[in-house]
């Protein structure tokens, strides 16, 4: 059975939640799951965090897809549809992180998006934020969406070069608890993985 886990999720695509993944694989010695792969099949994000984390167990993806697009583009290119019933958290007695694909509006098919995929597996969400212009807004709106639905929220792990006063205006005009900041790396490696796990704050 699982003892528990984690969503993570970003305010966008490309903003290090694959890094984050890894950088939280480490700090909590968990099992890691990616129910969607769009694209990079020859190094799925599986592969990368198997890299940066040695000895972590990766689960089996439930759809890899070949393109490098939204999972419901990717899925309809090969003729295929995306349900959230065949997505399953795995068994394990381990803590678990889940990472999803892009941000929580992402469409998996025609009527459903990432946030569905959320609500379907009860697990709490860890949103990361890179900064960039117009990431304040874009954390703010994820973190509307979040309260909206009603979902389960851990708080914000904040990835990349930081920019306190972002930070500052993020924390308090939402309250998101802070649970910890990844550093650039500029060579990803699990020496480095494992130096940023000694900054995150989760329980």
């Amino acid at each position: 059975m699982n003892k528990r886990g984690y969503f993570i999720t970003g305010i966008g695509t490309e903003v290090g939640k694959t890094i984050v993944s890894a950088v939280l694989c480490k700090a909590l010695e968990a099992d890691y799951f990616k129910p969607v792969q769009c694209g990079d099949l020859d190094m799925p994000e599986g592969g990368k965090i198997s890299s940066l984390v040695p000895g972590t167990y990766i689960h089996p993806t439930v759809y890899s897809l070949r393109e490098p697009v939204s999972p419901h583009r990717a899925a309809r290119m090969e003729g295929i549809e995306i349900s959230l019933d065949a997505i399953q958290l795995p068994q394990s007695d381990r803590i678990l992180i889940v990472e999803g694909a892009g941000g929580l509006m992402v469409p998996l098919n025609d009527s459903q998006t990432m946030t569905d995929l959320v609500r379907s597996l009860e697990l709490p969400l860890i949103l990361v934020v890179n900064h960039y212009l117009g990431s304040i807004n874009h954390t703010l709106l994820s973190l509307g969406l979040i309260r909206m639905h009603d979902l389960p929220f851990a708080g914000i792990v904040f990835n990349g070069n930081p920019d306190p006063e972002s930070e500052r205006i993020i924390h308090t005009l939402s309250g998101a608890e802070i649970l910890g900041h990844v550093s650039y790396m500029d060579e990803l490696s699990p020496e480095q993985v494992t130096r940023a796990a000694a900054n995150i704050k989760i329980v």
